[in-house]
Parts: structure tokens; sequence; C-alpha cells
């Protein structure tokens, strides 16, 4: 089946949906959205904290502070003319949000309310600063609820329970993608003259993960396997405090609020790792705290394998009023009631600073300085780099609102202006063989069991702490696990939502990003952000200041060509990251 549209945006989440929203302002475009979930499904509903933006509601703040916080936060990884963008539009951006009727939650004067953050500083470095705009702890959800109500009002078309199966890129175009139906079985051809690719992270390539389950990578691993790149997959964020042994995320918002991380001798350990700015250090910082504590023996519980966070001195009121959902998740599944007891918690994988590599703009780039005309990227799956090697809290939902409605705008305008580029014959023939391979083959692998070895194998080998001999040892594991993937093959035959065969497909997606990012993080022989390199513990401007761009080699199996694209410096030098 073909369908034909101006602007065709793949995933339905904050960043898809605003781009989708803001595509749709322009009347001279058609506008859809192919979302593998219903669209109030999306993961953006999982993020509780808020979005940060220097609106001074609380206390005096600048856009400048923001900037400055986003970069030294990235560990000057950061491109500095995509945080000056972002620091400046994300004022106006959650003004905007407000009056499409987002119920941000309130000052007594009626203002926006905001709240400290990790990372988040007011002059520059000298003390925190209230600059998170927060909906209670359901900040994600009330802006994916608004997006989609106003995509919807606005006329764009969804499509939905659609999974895209690949892109349809010639001659350096984006001509359309193919998705498969996952009510019907049948696989559908987009024709576009623009794509948006908003598609989210893939952080269930670990085992223990804030991610929902259909965060597998599928857009970043489809643009990698044509040979373009993939560019800082070695940062992958690991947020402090997830649920132990779940992951489930508990915001930075409960640490904002006044939250306290201990040891098991009751002690507030961040103060001897960030003695300035303590619990509301960067991520990287607090996790790699939280990991050194268990490694030195002042973890708690059976295995001693997790830390607490302390919420019991703050007012009752403060704890089930601004923290409403982390208070029902611990004592749903921990039976611990925040207000009378710590919470147990450890380092959850949780988002990927790196992606597909994209201008301010959203364009995607085939190269460090060639785009692929008409595809876009923002969100998770895209890096503009705004996050550097490791992100701010509250920076995703501002990214998502910021690049989402810039890569609309530029995809809308690009799609006004030129027609339809060809299709290739028979377009769908690399997703129909890769679906009849799965359901017809005599394959004796099985998916789950090789998605099971790999998040075992990378939550060991390629997390929070790395070393040349753990990634060395991952990459020969993803080489044996890609070799046995092209042995698998699924029981359930059915086309009408056969889930054994989506899951499959996404295995694959897994394996390919792992591949990258362990290549990635072998070679960059520095301690940077998320990136923390324990035989090279040391941040190396001289030689890595610099995107690492990942290209799979078409000719050899497993092995991953890497290059480089300049960071784009500005107002602030790098300089030691001390807080």
């Amino acid at each position: 089946m073909h369908h034909r549209y101006d602007v065709l945006v793949v995933g339905a989440g904050g960043s898809g949906l605003m781009s989708a929203l803001y595509a749709s302002k322009n009347k001279n475009v058609s506008v859809a959205v192919i979302s593998k979930l219903y669209p109030t499904r999306s993961h953006t509903g999982a993020a509780q904290g808020g979005v940060g933006a220097a609106l001074g509601n609380v206390s005096e703040d600048h856009w400048e502070w923001h900037m400055f916080d986003t970069v030294k936060g990235g560990d000057y990884l950061t491109d500095q003319d995509a945080a000056e963008v972002f620091s400046k539009d994300v004022i106006e951006a959650v003004y905007e949000l407000e009056h499409m009727g987002l119920p941000f939650s309130r000052l007594p004067n009626g203002k926006i309310a905001q709240r400290k953050f990790g990372g988040h500083t007011k002059e520059f470095g000298k003390a925190p600063v209230e600059r998170a705009c927060y909906a209670v702890d359901r900040t994600g959800h009330m802006i994916l609820q608004t997006l989609y109500q106003q995509s919807v009002k606005s006329g764009v078309t969804f499509f939905n329970e659609y999974q895209v199966l690949d892109l349809i890129i010639e001659e350096g175009i984006c001509r359309g993608v193919v998705a498969y139906d996952i009510a019907t079985g049948e696989v559908h051809t987009f024709h576009a003259k623009a794509v948006v690719l908003a598609a989210g992270g893939y952080g269930r390539a670990f085992k223990v993960t804030s991610n929902a389950q259909t965060l597998t990578g599928d857009l970043m691993s489809i643009y990698y396997r044509k040979g373009l790149p993939l560019e800082d997959l070695e940062f992958y964020q690991f947020h402090p405090t997830g649920i132990a042994k779940m992951g489930i995320l508990i915001t930075e918002g409960a640490r904002g609020e006044g939250g306290i991380l201990r040891n098991d001798s009751g002690e507030r350990f961040m103060e001897r790792y960030a003695p300035t700015i303590k619990d509301l250090a960067p991520r990287d910082m607090v996790s790699r705290a939280i990991y050194m504590e268990i490694r030195e023996g002042r973890g708690l519980g059976k295995d001693k394998d997790y830390v607490h966070l302390d919420l019991t001195h703050l007012p009752r009121e403060i704890i089930e009023g601004r923290l409403p959902d982390i208070t029902d998740f611990a004592r749903t599944y921990l039976g611990v009631d925040p207000v009378l007891a710590p919470v147990p918690i450890q380092p959850t994988a949780h988002y990927a600073m790196g992606g597909i590599p994209t201008t301010i703009d959203g364009e995607c780039l085939a190269s460090s300085t060639d785009i692929v005309r008409g595809l876009y990227a923002a969100g998770e799956v895209a890096c503009v780099s705004l996050h550097g090697a490791n992100r701010l809290g509250t920076n995703s939902l501002g990214d998502l609102i910021v690049f989402g409605r810039r890569a609309g705008v530029a995809a809308a305008k690009y799609a006004a202006e030129v027609g339809y580029e060809e299709l290739p014959a028979r377009a769908d023939n690399f997703a129909t063989a890769e679906i009849e391979r799965l359901r017809s083959g005599s394959g004796t692998e099985n998916a789950a069991r090789i998605r099971k070895e790999l998040q075992e194998t990378m939550m060991d080998n390629v997390s929070v702490f790395r070393t040349d001999e753990t990634m060395s040892t991952q990459m020969e594991i993803l080489r044996e696990l890609q070799a046995r993937y092209k042995n698998v093959s699924v029981t359930d035959t059915g086309l009408r939502y056969n889930t054994e065969l989506t899951e499959a497909l996404e295995v694959g997606y897994l394996l390919d990003v792992s591949e990258a990012m362990t290549a990635s993080a072998l070679n960059r022989r520095e301690s940077r952000g998320a990136h923390a390199r324990e035989d090279y513990p040391d941040r190396d401007d001289d030689n890595w200041l610099k995107h690492t761009m990942a290209y799979r080699n078409m000719n050899v199996p497993g092995k991953v060509n890497i290059g480089y694209k300049d960071v784009v410096l500005g107002r602030f030098e790098p300089k030691p990251r001390v807080y």
C-alpha cells in the first residue's frame, strides 16, 4: 500500500509532535505522523522533573547562565551555537506551551513554578538556581497530552502502531520510508518530500534502564546500516536515581526539592564529591559517586549494591504534593513510604547524548559537512550536539520542544519548495525480505535470548565505568551475537499483532547501536562527561575535543570506521569541571 505526504514525521513523542505541529502551520504542505505506539503512550510521557528555562520566576536568572551550565555540564563537548539557540528559544517555547494549555504548577503569584535541578546554577556556577518549570512530577506527560491535542486540532494525520523498517534514500536524497502495519502485517510505502526522524533512544540495550520497552534505537540503526554516521554514541547517561533492581526513574526533582543521597552509615556522601552543589551535581558525577560508594563497601542491602535517597526530613505535603508519582512508585514497587523511610536507588541507563548528527535546523548529516536532503531529526534520536558529553536534567524536554519545532519548520519549508522525487521500483523489497526471513526461516536462534545476553553484557562492560579490556571483550561478544542473530527465526508466523516478530526486529536494531556505541567508546582514550575510562581517567582537550562519527564498514562485518567532527566553540573556553 502506498501513501503520499509532503512532510512525514517518524515518532509521536515530544519532538515528533512538536515537529508535526509546526510543519502543519505551513498550509502549503500535508503532514503525517507514523508511530509504533498510540501517541500518548510515547516515552516523553515518562519524563518527570521539568523543562529548564531561565524565566527568573523564583530568583534572578538569565539565558547566558543556562547556556554556561549546558556547555559546562556537557564537559565542553557541547556545540555552543546549539546551546545559545537553545537557551534563548526554550524561554519562548515554555510560554508557548503554557498558552497551548499545559497545566504547569504555579507559584502563589500565578506564575509558572520553578525548582532547582542538578547542574543548573546562577552567576556562572556560584550557586544552584530555580530553573526547572514543572507540572508536579508529570511534566513530560503533560507536554505529550498538550502537543497531541494541538496536532489533532491542526489536522495532522496519524498512522499509529506502524513500525518503520527502512528509509528510502537515493542519490543523497530521502524520498520516504517503509513501515510495517502491526495490526495487519501489511508493508506500507510512504512517499514524502521531507522526513523528520523523532523516534527516541536505545536504553533497552542495557539490563537496568528507565527506558520503555519500545526504545530500541530503530531509526539510528536503519541510518547506520546505510553507511551513514552516528555521532558521539560513546556518551550514554546513567541517571543516578533509578529504583533499585528495576531502573524505574525517580526524578531529579526529588533532589531539587531537598532530597539527600546517603550511604550505609547515613553520610551525605555528595559533600565529598561536589562540595558546592552536593546532591545537585550533574548526573554523570552523581552516578559515578554512587558507584564509588558501592565499590568501596558503603552500599546498602544484602548485596550492598544500592544507596538511599532520603526525603524523610521534608514535609509530607512537599513529598506527596510536588512528587506524587514517585511517592506512588516507591510505595507500589518497593513497599517503601518516602515520607517515613529512605528510598533504595541505583544508577539506571537513561539517555543517549549521541545519535544521528544534525545541523541546528535538524538537517541530517551524511558526513561532517554534507547533508541528506529532505531528511531531518530531532529529540533523543538526534545529536545536534546540545548535550555534549553529559545532558543536564530538564534539557531533554527543552531539546524536544526547541529542536522539534526547528526541524518541523525547516522540513515544511523544504517540502513547500520542491517536488516529489521518484520512488525506486519495489522500494519495500528490503523490509519485505527481512520480515519473511524471520517468519519463514529455519533458524534455531531465539531473539529473546540474544537480547538478554546483550543487555547483561552491555551493563557489565560498557556502563558507568569502562576500560579497554571490558570494551574489547564486549566487541567480541557483539560480533558473536550479530552472527547468531542471522540465524534467528520466530515461532509465531501470523501477521496480526505479531509481537514476537517486531521484538526480533528490535533486537537487530539494538545490536547495531550497541556495536557503534562500544566501538566509539573504545576509540575515545580519555574520560569526559558520561564516558568514564578507568585506564584513561583524565579529560584530554588537546587530543579529544572533537565529536566521534561512527560509520558501519559496509565491506567487513563487525568493523566500525571512526571519523571526527569539530566541536563548535564560542564564548565559554574549556575549563576543569568543578562543582
